[in-house]
């Protein structure tokens, strides 16, 4: 029989603590900033406050008691409602990715939180233990991992167990493909330019200080001695310039710190974080679409950005789970999705567009441009004193989109490499899309006017995502689109075999 069991009781303390955060306005307003006043208003506003603040605590309570789940052999049961009573059933072969993450809070009192991820697209998506004991944690992704295992197996029934020895010998099968190095993680602080961070924050620290004991008559003396004496000036900028590097390093190394990427044969796992850990999985059959990103400085640096594409509807996106390791080298971030995605191919020799794609490029208007070029017109805003400014920008801007546009057609790649297809697209920064066909929903093709006179047209792609996944290419030649029709054909003879 199937036991039924609530969730960890800490997550009382949980709920009531986003309950305090989301109400600290309302608090600080009526309770702090307004401690002497007399107003009626402020009274009675403190006495609905109370109350609903009761109520909700109360509610919060309340909900431990009613709300259960269960774990089945193919599906976690989730019971809900306090006056009107539901039931959530979320099948095991619907879990697309498990993301665990645990917050300096969760340490301290020695719980995580597990989130059961799907593609579906209802509210109720997914299956959220804001709490949960580690071991309950294990159990639960022990049972979908077992279940999984099952369904590649054809179907062999595997038992569950309580102990988290089957869990372990799972653990020593995944291959560890990328761990940072020390010098990978100081690349990564210059990469992402978080050293720069260091100053806006000491700005807004010197505010809030100088809103309570004005500090600008001493800091304009301050100021005076350090500008009139230049090795004082030179001390004091060398600090800055120390400070902000060692900062940057600290917040890269926090947040990146401990980083992972393994796989085995169904899953791809990523954990990180030092303070905050976060734990991802992805199930290798439900990657859509890969995609690796390059900045202006990750080119330079040869870095490069992985993101897997998946259909789950991911309930915390600023952990971003789906991303792998974002400072990985490119040739090895090429390996590496070969590694982990054995049915994937990674081509690096793409066709490139022809040379009338540039001149369509070239002689396109720029609406950006000209909707500027027309503000600043009538505007004409002054620069340091500069009353000529506004035609000066206009001309940088006109340049900046122009050198944008040969970047653009000159790192413009395609290929269609058996059943995947890769598009290289962007100017400054780039982005290299490959998927497969039978991953592709739907294609479409489409022709300006300008692109008929000089025979090109735009091929874009769907894959299901949420929401769903564009990519494309812009001014490809006319013999590009038959044989792009015919590749996409194909997709029926590969369909039948698609689990979905």
């Amino acid at each position: 029989m199937t036991e039924t069991r609530r969730y960890h009781p800490l997550i009382i303390l949980f709920q009531i603590g986003k309950l305090i955060r989301s109400s600290i306005i309302f608090i600080v307003y009526l309770f702090i900033l307004n401690l002497d006043s007399e107003s009626t208003y402020i009274f009675y506003g403190r006495i609905v406050f109370l109350v609903i603040f009761t109520l909700s605590v109360f509610s919060i309570v309340l909900k431990w008691f009613v709300q259960t789940y269960q774990v089945e052999d193919t599906a976690f049961q989730v019971n809900k409602g306090l006056f009107v009573k539901s039931k959530q059933t979320i099948p095991f072969s619907k879990i697309q990715n498990v993301n665990r993450h645990t917050s300096f809070f969760h340490r301290l009192l020695r719980v995580t939180s597990v989130h059961f991820e799907t593609g579906m697209n209802s509210e109720e998506s997914a299956v959220e233990f804001s709490v949960i004991s580690r071991a309950e944690a294990d159990r639960l992704e022990k049972h979908v991992k077992q279940y999984e295992m099952a369904e590649h197996t054809e179907n062999t029934k595997v038992e569950v167990e309580e102990d988290t020895t089957e869990i372990n010998q799972l653990t020593t099968k995944r291959t560890i493909h990328f761990t940072p190095t020390k010098k990978d993680t100081i690349k990564a602080a210059f990469t992402s330019l978080s050293f720069l961070v260091l100053v806006p924050v000491l700005g807004s620290l010197y505010t809030n200080i100088d809103d309570i004991f004005d500090l600008d008559q001493q800091a304009e003396g301050l100021f005076l001695t350090i500008v009139n004496s230049w090795w004082i000036t030179t001390i004091v900028v060398l600090f800055i310039i120390v400070a902000s590097l060692a900062y940057g390093i600290i917040r890269t190394f926090l947040k990146y710190g401990k980083y992972e990427i393994s796989s085995d044969e169904e899953r791809i796992y990523i954990k990180k974080g030092v303070l905050d850990e976060t734990a991802f999985s992805i199930a290798k059959e439900k990657v859509q679409a890969v995609e690796v990103t390059q900045s202006f400085m990750k080119r330079i640096l040869g870095l490069a950005e992985v993101k897997l594409t998946s259909t789950s509807n991911s309930i915390n996106d600023s952990l971003e789970v789906n991303t792998l390791y974002p400072f990985l080298p490119i040739k090895r971030a090429y390996e590496m999705i070969e590694e982990m995605l054995p049915t994937y191919s990674v081509s690096e020799s793409m066709q490139r567009l022809p040379k009338k794609s540039l001149w369509i490029r070239l002689i396109r208007p720029s609406w950006l441009w000209m909707i500027v070029t027309v503000i600043v017109f009538f505007w004409k805003p002054e620069f340091l004193g500069f009353a000529q400014f506004w035609w000066v920008g206009s001309i940088a801007l006109f340049i900046l989109v122009y050198i944008s546009r040969l970047l653009d057609y000159y790192n413009s790649r395609y290929v269609l490499n058996g059943p995947f297809i890769q598009f290289k697209t962007g100017g400054f920064m780039t982005q290299l899309f490959i998927t497969k066909r039978e991953k592709v929903i739907t294609v479409s093709v489409s022709k300006g006017f300008s692109q008929r006179l000089f025979g090109l047209a735009s091929i874009g792609t769907v894959n299901r995502a949420n929401p769903v996944h564009h990519a494309g290419l812009d001014d490809v030649p006319q013999e590009l689109v038959s044989t792009f029709y015919r590749w996409y054909a194909n997709r029926r003879e590969e369909v039948k075999y698609e689990q979905e």
